[in-house]
């Protein structure tokens, strides 16, 4: 039995070789690298000389607030539409609920660089569609990427509209899951609408909601693509995020000892987030 039993480290053996080559290897190595001193002319052990420097690191230390900023501005708004729009969709028909199943779900699917693409135009100073209908009404043209009070929303808005397609996705399939028997059982209890969605329906959607908390927790901690190709980190580091100073620092100055230790940060800290949400949100629901 236990030879039988290992033919399963056969069968995943497939997938197992490349998460060592790609995913752990990289992993205990950046930790290792953050120890030193590293450039393409060689390794120096420095200790903790890194993780010193990032105290005092005006970038880094802007990005890692700006990329807070994301998370606390993107990922509670991204439940509560993403909650919104599947229960307003879930009630109707199976082929309204596959078109907007698609509509929602392309941009998730879509290039980033496409959609970065489309979003400059719209935000262009010169013929953007937004200051297309501000100057339509008669307000002032606003430098949308290039004001460093404005910029850091405007990307925000980019990155919620491209998560917004998974967490609908799965909160349509966890609604169609719940049983109607209980939904039914609140009707004749003398339930509202809302008072069947709160008392009911919400907290049977809370294994989705933690899934979706964290995986968009994660997701939005590692902004960059809109990062590098709207913005670059400016106006004067107002856009700056920590994924983005990690890619520049290590392939713009080639400082891979300093990049590293940036990551062990990022890893220490969104590990340390999903751990505290599992630990307050993390429960069993039966029905």
């Amino acid at each position: 039995r236990i030879i039988d039993g290992r033919w399963g480290y056969f069968f995943i053996l497939p997938a197992y070789i490349p998460f060592l080559i790609f995913i752990a290897y990289p992993l205990f190595n950046g930790m290792r690298l953050s120890l030193y001193d590293a450039s393409l002319t060689g390794e120096e052990f420095i200790g903790l000389e890194n993780f010193r420097r990032l105290l005092q690191d005006e970038a880094f230390l802007r990005g890692l607030q700006n990329t807070i900023f994301f998370v606390i501005g993107v990922v509670p708004a991204a439940l509560f539409l993403s909650l919104f729009i599947a229960v307003m969709v879930f009630p109707l028909r199976k082929h309204i609920q596959s078109f907007f199943r698609l509509a929602f779900y392309l941009p998730v699917v879509a290039s980033g660089v496409i959609l970065s693409m489309v979003w400059l135009w719209i935000y262009s100073p010169t013929f953007g569609l937004f200051n297309y209908v501000l100057t339509s009404v008669g307000l002032p043209r606003v430098q949308w990427l290039g004001d460093s009070s404005t910029a850091l929303p405007s990307l925000a808005l980019v990155v919620l509209t491209w998560i917004l397609g998974q967490p609908i996705i799965l909160y349509l399939a966890a609604l169609g899951n719940i049983p109607t028997e209980l939904l039914e059982a609140a009707l004749i209890d003398g339930a509202n609408a809302w008072q069947q969605f709160w008392k009911v329906t919400f907290p049977l959607l809370l294994p989705t909601t933690l899934f979706v908390l964290v995986t968009q927790t994660i997701g939005v901690f590692q902004v960059f693509v809109v990062v590098l190709l709207m913005t670059r980190g400016g106006p004067a580091y107002s856009t700056m995020t920590i994924v983005y100073d990690i890619w520049q620092t290590a392939f713009d100055f080639y400082h891979f000892g300093y990049a590293s230790a940036m990551g062990v940060v990022l890893l220490l800290i969104v590990g340390t987030i999903a751990v505290v949400q599992y630990r307050f949100l993390g429960r069993e629901v039966e029905y």
